[in-house]
Parts: C-alpha cells; structure tokens; sequence
C-alpha cells in the first residue's frame, strides 16, 4: 500500500488519522478509508494542506455525505474543536457510478442523498475506525452494484498511472493496457473526470515532495532525473504551478526553519 502520508505535506500537523483497507470484496471500489479524529483546545486551529490524489473521495462527517471530486491544486482545511470523518479514497469504478459525469465535478463536490448514513456511523464510531469503514463499505457496495468490464479497466488505468514509476507518458500506459491513447483518455474522462496526463504528473509531483520533504540532503536536479521530468526546471514550475511555492520553501517550510 502507498505510504499513508504520501500527498500529506505537513504530516506532523495530522490529528488522529487511521487509514483502514477495504475488505476484499471491496478492493475494487475503495483505495483506502481514512478516519482522522481530533478534539482541540479552545483557540487552537490545525491547517491540514494536502496535494490529493487525482481521485474522488466520499466523505461522512456528521452533518452529511460529500463526494468530491478530484482536485487539480492542493487542497487545505483548518480543523478546530471537536469532529471526526470518515473518508473513502474511490477508484474508477466507484466514482463513476457516483457521479453521472465524473468531469463535472474537478475541483468540485456534491452532497450525496444518504441522510442515515452519518448517524449510522456515528453509532459505531466509539468502536474504533475499522468498524466505521465497514458501514461506509456496506453502504457503497449496495450503492455501486454489479461493475462492469469498463470499471476493471479504468481500475487497472489507474493503478498502473499513479503507481508504476516506469509510466512516464500516456503513450507507455496505453501499450501496457493494449488500448489506444484516444481509448484510454476517454476512458480517464468518463471514470476519473482528468486526463491521463495529469494523473500522471500528479503521482510525479506527490513523490517529489515527499522526497524533498524527507531527505534534506537531496538535491532538486536528481529528484527531477529519477522522476523523469525533462529537467531540474520543469520540477521547479510544477511546485510553484500546483503549490503556489517553491521546492526550496517547501523545504524549509516543512523542516520547521521558516
């Protein structure tokens, strides 16, 4: 499983976070749960900033059920008080089955009609977060039903664009999966809402800032090589394009120097 932390770019500012996996059964239309709990002191307010995987997450809190949609910049929330959440990170064959047009919702989201769910898990939540994932799992595989030979597909997409670093165009994803390029994006529009492309350069950018977040000595141009950006620069616009920072401030950012 991908490192829980991989697209969290301050993990030590993370409230209690537990990443459950699904049941077998449901492996097909669930990354991940992930349940962070937190209850602050009065005043003191937790900014979580992620760079989100290209997918959708379902979300319970207690006051309802949001599907989002992915996320073409880094995302951020402040957390105060008391709360909880439960969270699916969806694959393909859930999301699309979601949401009637997974492109419309990029950047976007959607209050879900499941008014019981909240307060079903809510119920088992003093149990711990494995018996939270199992509603949230029940609930969608009613909700998702029978997939089809598509679903697979844009299940296999996937996996292989956000965790082979042999992947590096679309052109080497379609070969692998014996599909064309206009096969395979269109494939990515109707179940993921992005370009294979992007989904791409968002595996290459998450690892990157992990890697220039946990290794102080490495430097921007071998990361950029052993990732397979053209160069150096490429990188280096890629972290001011998406995060709005430098490669050099993240770092010091995220070491605690500035």
């Amino acid at each position: 499983m991908t490192d829980q932390t991989r697209g969290v770019l301050y993990p030590e500012r993370l409230p209690r976070f537990t990443r459950v996996a699904p049941a077998p059964a449901a492996a097909d239309l669930v990354a991940w749960f992930w349940i962070p709990e937190w209850q602050l002191p009065d005043g003191v307010v937790s900014r979580q900033e992620v760079l989100p995987y290209p997918a959708a997450n379902l979300v319970v809190e207690p006051d309802g059920v949001t599907l989002w949609g992915p996320a073409t910049r880094y995302t951020e929330r402040e957390l105060t008080g008391s709360g909880w959440a439960v969270g699916a990170l969806l694959r393909p064959a859930a999301f699309s089955r979601l949401a009637a047009d997974p492109s419309s919702l990029v950047d976007r989201s959607l209050l879900l009609d499941a008014a019981e769910l909240p307060a079903v898990i809510a119920d088992v939540m003093p149990g711990g977060a494995t018996a939270a994932a199992e509603v949230l799992e029940r609930w969608l595989a009613v909700r998702v039903g029978e997939r089809t030979g598509e679903a697979r597909l844009a299940n296999a997409m996937a996996d292989l664009l956000m965790t082979d670093p042999a992947i590096l165009r679309v052109e080497d994803a379609a070969a692998r999966l014996g599909v064309s390029v206009r096969t395979l994006q269109r494939l990515a529009h109707r179940t993921v809402g992005l370009p294979p492309a992007a989904m791409i350069r968002r595996r290459r950018l998450q690892e990157a800032a992990q890697r220039v977040r946990d290794d102080p000595g490495v430097r921007l141009a071998e990361v950029a090589a052993e990732l397979g950006y053209s160069d150096q620069a490429h990188l280096a616009a890629d972290f001011r394009t998406v995060l709005g920072i430098t490669a050099g401030s993240y770092r010091r950012s995220a070491s605690g120097r500035e």
